[in-house]
């Protein structure tokens, strides 16, 4: 067996996704991803099963692993159970702790990610929150949308939320030891230093682009090359 293989190998979620696969294509005809971006569940899990470690390699620098949506539509629907899905995060997991996210376009998206969702954990305690959430990102929300985060307040009030302030409710404000809770099981678990890898990777991935972290975000969050779809030629 390959390096790589068998770091999968030690991947709980790995071991729970891949069992006797006789690729029968069933998981691409479900699955939702494959639809719309050239991405073949199937193909993928009978290059990991080859075990060879460049064929596997270049899996975890690709485009490919990072178009899963994970809806587990996959695991459904196989005839062995197995789950691609799984071994998709698993793939994931890899192409992170070793900096080969930065090689694809979808992979450093991973950057501009971390960044939103966890920060906003540490910070808020909700992964996605109006006070980080900014119509100059997220253009597709809409003037309604736009109309409601200028009177979050208002809006969140009139649906009953306790919005930014102490005690019980929706979207109430998180006490500052719950919020130190939360760090500790990030730093406990591991995520504290996955968000660092995340940084440190993108860092240098940044300075190879020749652009500041700002600039990277913002690149990473919002450019599309075309290529990544079934419908293009």
């Amino acid at each position: 067996m390959g390096k790589y293989y068998d770091e999968l190998c030690e991947d709980y979620r790995f071991k729970e996704g891949m069992h006797t696969c006789i690729n029968c294509g069933t998981c691409t005809a479900i699955c939702p991803a494959a639809e719309f971006y050239r991405y073949d569940p199937r193909k993928i899990v009978d290059t990991v099963q080859r075990k060879d470690d460049d064929e596997i390699e270049a899996l975890l620098k690709s485009e490919t692993i990072w178009y899963c949506g994970e809806c587990m539509s996959c695991l459904t629907r196989c005839p062995r159970k197995n789950g691609p899905g799984l071994v998709i995060m698993a793939l994931r997991k890899l192409s992170t702790k070793y900096g080969f996210f930065t090689c694809s376009e979808r992979g450093r998206q991973l950057y501009p990610l971390s960044k939103a969702l966890n920060g906003n954990i540490l910070k808020y305690g909700y992964c996605i929150h109006a006070e980080s959430f900014t119509m100059k990102d997220h253009p597709e929300a809409g003037p309604v949308f736009a109309w409601h985060l200028d009177h979050r307040e208002d809006s969140y009030a009139r649906q009953g939320a306790n919005y930014m302030k102490p005690g019980p409710g929706a979207m109430r404000l998180i006490a500052k030891e719950d919020l130190d809770e939360l760090k500790a099981i990030f730093d406990v678990t591991g995520g504290t230093e996955w968000m660092e890898t995340i940084d440190r990777f993108s860092e240098e991935k940044a300075r190879e682009m020749g652009m500041t972290m700002d600039e990277y975000r913002e690149y990473t969050f919002t450019h599309c090359s075309p290529g990544h779809f079934n419908n293009e030629e």
